[in-house]
């Protein structure tokens, strides 16, 4: 037994070391003005619904819904730039106070969905899938 496990140790460490010295590659490339005007844009649309969402009257609404504004802000975190870039919209479309319920209820709907897929677990009468 003991000789078997040496040969399975061996066998697996001289690919290892073998490989181990060859050389790695690294790719580089130019960054386009649009590539970097998109990642300001991302950055700018995530802070533009994080300070949606710390307004007084929205975090009442959310804590209504039994969802902390903590929370709510660690989603938009998570979310892709395109997401956070069509919520943005929304917010901006919204007139002043009148599209608060609909922003927040699309909100509301994407966080019920990753607690259900089990990416999150802010409500608790949800199960997830996983």
């Amino acid at each position: 037994m003991l000789i078997f496990l040496k040969r399975l140790v061996a066998s697996v460490l001289i690919p290892c070391v073998a490989l181990a010295g060859l050389p790695l590659t690294a790719q580089a490339g130019i960054v386009s003005t649009e590539q970097a005007m998109t990642a300001d844009a991302a950055d700018a649309n995530r802070d533009r619904v994080t300070s949606f969402l710390s307004r007084d009257d929205v975090r009442a609404e959310l804590q209504a819904q039994g969802l902390s504004t903590t929370d709510a802000v660690a989603r938009v975190q998570a979310m892709s730039d395109a997401e956070v870039a069509q919520l943005a919209q929304r917010v901006d479309q919204a007139p002043a106070g009148a599209g608060v319920v609909g922003v927040l209820f699309s909100i509301f709907v994407i966080l019920l969905i990753t607690d259900i897929l089990g990416f999150t677990k802010v409500f608790p009468f949800t199960r997830a899938i996983r």
